[in-house]
C-alpha cells in the first residue's frame, strides 16, 4: 500500500507555481517538488499527482492520493473527467495534464482521498511547504502546456 501526498501552489493564479509530493510506503519516504515561472493552482495541484503516480516503480500498485484539491478528487471522484474524456475535453482546462493523468490511474489501482488544506495534517503541510519553496525557487521551469491566450479565447 503507497500513500501519495500531494499539494500544487501559484503565488497569483496565474503565477510563479510550485508543487509538492510526499511518497510513503512502508519504511520508504520520498519527497519530490519543482517550480514554474508562469502556472495556475489547479495544474500545480494536478501535476503534483501526476508527479507521485509516475515516481512509482511497479504498475498494478494500490496507491491512496491524498490532495486537498477538490478539483482534482472531484474530477475522479465524480466520473466527471471520464465525461470530459469521452467528449476529448472540448472547453475544458488542463487538458494536458489531464491526457497524462489517465495513463498513470489507469496502470495503479488509485483512491483518490480529498482532505482540508492547512487544517495541521502533517504530510499535506509538508507538501504545501515543498510546493510553496519550489514556487520560489531561482530556476523555474517554463509550464510548456500553460497557455494564458487559450484561456482566454475560450472566456475561461
Amino acid at each position: 500500500m503507497i500513500e501519495l501526498y500531494t499539494d500544487g501552489a501559484a503565488r497569483g493564479n496565474p503565477g510563479p507555481g510550485g508543487y509538492g509530493v510526499v511518497l510513503k510506503s512502508g519504511p520508504h519516504r520520498k519527497e519530490i517538488s519543482d517550480g514554474f515561472e508562469l502556472t495556475t493552482n489547479n495544474r500545480m495541484e494536478l501535476l503534483a499527482v501526476i508527479e507521485g503516480l509516475k515516481a512509482l516503480k511497479k504498475g498494478g500498485s494500490e496507491v491512496t492520493v491524498f490532495s486537498d484539491s477538490s478539483y482534482v478528487c472531484d474530477a475522479v471522484n465524480k466520473g466527471w473527467l471520464f465525461k470530459w474524456e469521452l467528449k476529448n475535453f472540448s472547453g475544458k482546462k488542463n487538458i494536458d495534464l489531464w491526457l497524462k493523468f489517465l495513463p498513470l490511474y489507469r496502470k495503479h489501482k488509485v483512491k483518490m482521498v480529498w482532505i482540508k488544506g492547512h487544517a495541521g495534517h502533517l504530510e499535506n503541510e509538508r507538501c504545501d511547504y515543498l510546493a510553496v519553496e519550489a514556487s520560489k525557487g531561482t530556476t523555474l521551469k517554463i509550464d510548456k502546456g500553460y497557455n494564458r491566450e487559450t484561456e482566454l479565447s475560450l472566456g475561461l
